[in-house]
């Protein structure tokens, strides 16, 4: 994607973990990938960490939190579509788990939500086809209100993690990006930003039992 304040009293309190998931209860869901496990953090910008450099990019802080081996496969401008042809390329790396954050270019260039909804469907499918979880990352809907300070997760990444059965980090771009101190430009984190972007990941992540 070559894409407040009281936002970030929630996320200065360690709530930007506040999410949604498909499961029920507060129960560890998962089982605990071991340091040196392969996750690919696979998006756009926002994975890339456009506005920051790739070395403060979200992937690599987690990498750092998680001890895994966190593969930045995030491309700038990358809509959902262009992401569901990278697939293959994905699973050739044997991930163990994948973390999904696309469609903000999408709703930027007025791609149908109904368009945007299937390639994010077809992409979980298709991991899940090779046996290959995946945590689905809600982003911002880019509203002409999102630009200037408050944003907002896109509806779309409920319904369809809750239609695929997979788990979702709600709120975490939601939150960090309605502070204008966090922001690179008008949509765009800066590494402080992603830094605390990852280290919500990181906490949710732990509590549904992804690692010790």
């Amino acid at each position: 994607m070559n894409i407040g304040g009281r936002f970030l009293a929630l996320a200065s309190m360690g709530l930007a973990a506040a999410v949604g998931v498909t499961g029920c209860g507060n129960e560890p869901m998962q089982t605990a990938l071991p340091a040196g496990s392969t996750v690919v953090a696979l998006g756009d910008s926002l994975t890339y960490g456009y506005g920051a450099n790739t070395e403060t990019a979200y992937p690599m802080v987690l990498a750092e939190l998680s001890k895994w081996r966190v593969i930045n496969a995030g491309v700038n401008g990358d809509t959902s579509a262009d992401v569901l042809t990278r697939v293959n390329e994905i699973t050739e790396q044997n991930p163990d788990l994948v973390l999904l954050g696309v469609g903000g270019n999408d709703v930027l260039q007025r791609i149908a939500p109904d368009t945007m909804r299937a390639n994010i469907t077809e992409t979980i499918n298709q991991f899940k086809s090779a046996d290959i979880s995946v945590v689905l990352m809600a982003q911002p809907y880019f509203s002409t209100s999102a630009l200037f300070g408050k944003a907002s997760d896109n509806p779309i990444y409920e319904d369809v993690a809750e239609a695929a059965g997979i788990p979702l980090y709600s709120y975490g771009w939601s939150t960090v990006l309605s502070d204008d101190d966090l922001k690179s430009d008008r949509i765009h984190a800066n590494a402080a930003c992603y830094r605390q972007f990852a280290e919500g990941l990181h906490g949710y992540l732990k509590d549904e039992g992804w690692m010790y």
